[in-house]
């Protein structure tokens, strides 16, 4: 018996070592997927008050109608958006729209598209439409990738080998080309055109169903804010706490630093952050 107990304590020490180092490399949307990468990641409390409040809370609704090479638009889904997404995940559904300003005519069976910054805006419309349709649940991550590079299309297969690697690139390019990617666009020009009040410029922000001048105004000075008001409206707030990895105390500012973080970890021949934010702002009229 000797033996046997003094194997069975190596394994015991063995396994309580290794579950000690168990690191957490994992994203932040995925912490409570699991037990294990929650313990991981050392937000368990978090993880079991998320999974209470999921329960009762409804979330927030974010969706921006936008152009992929659109200035404002790029800012907004670069230094708002997605950061807000990144530490409100789990209180918010982000919806993205890339058609924006742009014209459809009907030639034969297809459909052909004209933008407001030239055809390369078109593929890169039609790029993000596909990603959205073919990877839905990591494509904003990629998306953000491109969008937050000097050259949005050929940042493309970099952010996806950095967000997908086992992806195929190949089956974008397929979308992209095919009837499935103008189908894809079809669609999306028929959700524009069925915004109620009709969008006057992009980015074009719809919170929870609803468009007001106060609401766009609000969503790019601090979208982050917004969705927290909007959830502590519903009651929802008083139970939620941020992820620990921005603390209690976080604010948009955090969001900023994190999203730079992100950008300047990426790989070298990946994107930069875009130039003049203070230029990007102004807003793409029809």
């Amino acid at each position: 018996m000797g033996p046997l107990l003094l194997f069975l304590a190596c394994c015991s020490f063995w396994a309580s070592t290794g579950d000690a180092k168990m690191a957490c490399n994992y994203p932040p949307q995925l912490w409570c997927s699991s037990k294990e990468i929650a313990q991981a990641c050392k937000v368990e409390d978090h993880c079991a008050k998320v999974s209470a409040r999921s329960q009762k809370a409804s979330p927030v609704s974010v969706t921006l109608y936008y152009e992929s090479l659109c200035p404002a638009c790029r800012a907004f889904l670069v230094f708002q958006l997605f950061p807000a997404w990144l530490m409100l995940h789990d209180i918010m559904n982000v919806t993205l729209v890339p058609y924006g300003n742009a014209q459809e005519t009907k030639k034969g069976q297809k459909w052909e598209f004209q933008c407001q910054h030239g055809e390369e805006e078109c593929v890169g419309n039609l790029i993000e439409a596909c990603l959205m349709h073919l990877i839905e649940g990591i494509h904003f991550p990629i998306i953000f990738c491109m969008e937050s590079g000097m050259d949005v299309v050929q940042s493309m297969p970099q952010c996806l080998k950095v967000y997908a690697p086992e992806y195929p690139l190949s089956n974008i390019t397929a979308c992209v080309n095919g009837d499935l990617g103008n189908q894809l666009m079809h669609r999306n020009a028929e959700l524009t055109r069925a915004l109620n009040p009709p969008h006057k410029y992009v980015p074009w922000i719809v919170i929870n169903g609803n468009h007001t001048d106060k609401l766009q105004q609000q969503a790019q000075e601090s979208l982050f804010m917004l969705v927290c008001s909007l959830y502590k409206a519903n009651g929802n707030l008083l139970d939620y706490h941020l992820p620990p990895f921005l603390g209690i105390n976080a604010t948009f500012s955090d969001s900023r630093k994190l999203v730079l973080k992100l950008v300047n970890e990426l790989p070298p021949a990946g994107p930069q952050a875009p130039g003049d934010e203070q230029s990007n702002r102004q807003r793409q009229k029809i």
